[in-house]
């Protein structure tokens, strides 16, 4: 890939607007571009930058014995968090709506609920432990005040991992 044939447009100042330095650093080096408050575009340079921490992150998860990487849905059914009793405690955190058939969602704030889930509905036996499950999912919070640049944005990208020890279920970040 030559240089010249990237989408790369630097810019001199960080765009008006950038709540913090490091927001304005990663614009003004085209990785990023801010489309709103807490809402950027990963420009090519910050894809690759992701591709590859993405990468890393999955070379040394799939060292471990007996895990595995999964996708979780982004749209989540309101029934998942009603069981944990979250649902109501996360109201103005999750983006919950509703779809055309007036079904409530709830648009990923984590991924705990679907694998605790999927865990309770797969896991029978002693037998099929030990697993661990890790994800790289992008993440959605309703931030009142989105600041902190990418690191608090509304939408974001988020290596996470859950590991059984003891027949407990532990998520670890």
């Amino acid at each position: 890939m030559r240089f010249s044939d990237v989408f790369i447009k630097t810019l001199r100042e960080a765009p008006k607007g950038s709540d913090i330095k490091s927001a304005g650093l990663l614009a003004r080096g085209s990785f990023v571009d801010q489309l709103g408050a807490g809402i950027y575009s990963y420009l090519p340079l910050g894809l690759r930058v992701i591709e590859k921490i993405s990468k890393i992150v999955r070379e040394e998860m799939d060292k471990l014995p007996h895990t595995s990487e999964l996708q979780s849905p982004v749209l989540q059914p309101k029934s998942l968090w009603q069981k944990s009793g979250r649902w109501e405690s996360l109201k103005g955190d999750m983006y919950q709506l509703k779809d055309s058939s007036d079904k409530e969602l709830g648009l990923g704030f984590t991924h705990e609920e679907p694998i605790y889930d999927l865990v309770r509905r797969h896991v029978k036996s002693y037998r099929d432990l030990p697993i661990a499950m890790y994800q790289i999912q992008t993440k959605f919070r309703d931030e009142p005040r989105p600041r902190g640049g990418i690191l608090r944005g509304v939408e974001f990208l988020m290596p996470k991992n859950w590991k059984n020890i003891t027949g407990k279920w532990l998520m670890l970040i």
